[in-house]
């Protein structure tokens, strides 16, 4: 039996001008990557054979983004934006004489979940064998979208744009998100039939439904989640849209056992990777690349972003946690401390109000309050050795390139700018002087001269 094959069209010509920014519209980050990639990683778990962009003159940083994305992506350039019909048609040199499906969706929708792709997939190879499956949805507030029209047998019969709708159209609320699986080999027929002649002058893809019950096939609708095909073309869309992925990202934590104190006030990444028994206090952000061990405690105010937490590890309150930083089994990172380009080892301790740059923390070693890795001169970045057992004093200052010793101290308030031994005592500190009766001779009261 032959395979049954598919093709997805990812749709990105758009300028997105209501965002306000030349950034184009696909790249803005949803949940630490552009959402194009948000998309384009659900559409890989579908498994298409071949997958086209379509992308709009001038707009290079689009492919650039998927260049090297497992789905292999071709792409095209709609150099005229003539409507959504046109769009798929300049794909067609990819989809012409196969047989299969053409699934098309959109890179400013990038909500859409694999169960929905999967529905919509099957839905059109079922024996029905419908020409075209739209994916529609109730909103909330129909407005602007195109309606769904079906017949007395819940079949689609065409679909209306808002505005060449009637208003008993309008009082339709099935709405067409724009998501198609459609029969490729009739589409390209389809697509030769479109006209221009609406409201928009443009080729709606939406007008091969009518054309399709034309040539004697049937057409249906698999309803779907408003939040799923919801488009992202504004900033407030942008933020609506991050609400609802993270949303997905939470409760994915807690299935897979991670404790939220205050789920709402957390914020993970898209590649956020947590152990068991992870638990996480309020207002905790996760930037990207951070991969978080069975056991660990993270508390409140806390933000990590390239970090290795290893099991048993205490963080924060109030810990930042930067790029290329690892922190071993046990370790404790306390409040107002961080981290960069660090590796802190089991056992090791830094609770208070400290700065570790491109160091390297031996095991067990403790960082006392007020301590700065001095690793930065101006020109160049050099890195701090702190030996396993050692203690730094409060206040120290490491100015680097230096090492501290296995089992070594520095004494409070040093400035280290000279490697220190194994098990030795360094002290840099200005002698203390004191003068008796200065105080009280100071608040005396001077006579009026």
């Amino acid at each position: 039996m032959k395979k049954h094959r598919t093709v997805a069209i990812v749709l990105a010509a758009g300028l997105g001008t209501r965002m306000g920014s030349t950034l184009p519209k696909v790249l803005h980050p949803l949940g630490g990557r552009p959402m194009l990639l948000q998309l384009f990683e659900t559409l890989s778990n579908v498994q298409p054979d071949t997958t086209v962009l379509v992308t709009g003159p001038d707009m290079g940083p689009v492919s650039g983004v998927v260049a090297n994305h497992k789905l292999k992506p071709n792409v095209v350039i709609q150099e005229e934006r003539l409507g959504t019909g046109h769009a798929v048609t300049v794909a067609r040199n990819f989809f012409e004489g196969n047989t299969g499906t053409v699934l098309v969706v959109y890179g400013d929708t990038p909500l859409l979940t694999v169960p929905t792709m999967q529905s919509l997939m099957s839905v059109r190879q079922s024996n029905e064998n419908p020409a075209v499956v739209v994916l529609g949805f109730r909103p909330s507030e129909a407005g602007e979208y195109g309606r769904l029209i079906l017949d007395n047998h819940g079949s689609l019969q065409k679909i209306v744009e808002a505005k060449d709708a009637s208003s008993e159209e309008l009082n339709q609320l099935l709405c067409n998100s724009g998501i198609m699986a459609i029969d490729a080999t009739l589409l390209p027929f389809l697509l030769d039939q479109l006209k221009n002649d609406n409201a928009k002058g443009e080729y709606y893809l939406t007008d091969i439904v009518e054309l399709a019950i034309l040539e004697g096939r049937s057409c249906a609708v698999l309803e779907g989640d408003e939040n799923e095909v919801m488009g992202i073309n504004s900033k407030v869309d942008l933020a609506a849209a991050e609400g609802i992925l993270q949303k997905r990202y939470r409760q994915r934590a807690m299935n897979s056992g991670v404790t939220l104190l205050d789920p709402s006030t957390v914020f993970f990444s898209w590649d956020t990777n947590l152990g068991r028994n992870v638990s996480i206090g309020p207002n905790v952000y996760f930037g990207q690349g951070v991969t978080v061990d069975d056991d660990v405690e993270i508390h409140s105010f806390s933000h990590l972003e390239g970090t290795k937490v290893y099991s048993g590890a205490v963080i924060g309150p109030f810990a930042r946690l930067r790029p290329g930083t690892d922190i071993g089994r046990d370790a404790h990172i306390g409040n107002f401390v961080e981290i960069k380009n660090s590796v802190i080892s089991s056992g090791a301790k830094a609770n208070h109000l400290s700065y570790i740059g491109d160091a390297k923390v031996g095991q067990n070693a403790n960082i006392g309050a007020g301590t700065i890795t001095c690793n930065y001169d101006g020109q160049k970045k050099s890195m701090t050795e702190i030996g396993a057992g050692a203690f730094i004093g409060s206040n120290t200052s490491l100015v680097a390139p230096v090492k501290v010793g296995v089992g070594a101290v520095t004494g409070a308030g040093s400035v280290i700018t000279k490697d220190v031994e194994d098990d030795a005592l360094a002290v840099t500190r200005g002698s203390q002087n004191v003068v008796p009766g200065w105080a009280s001779r100071r608040q005396k009261p001077k006579g009026n001269d």
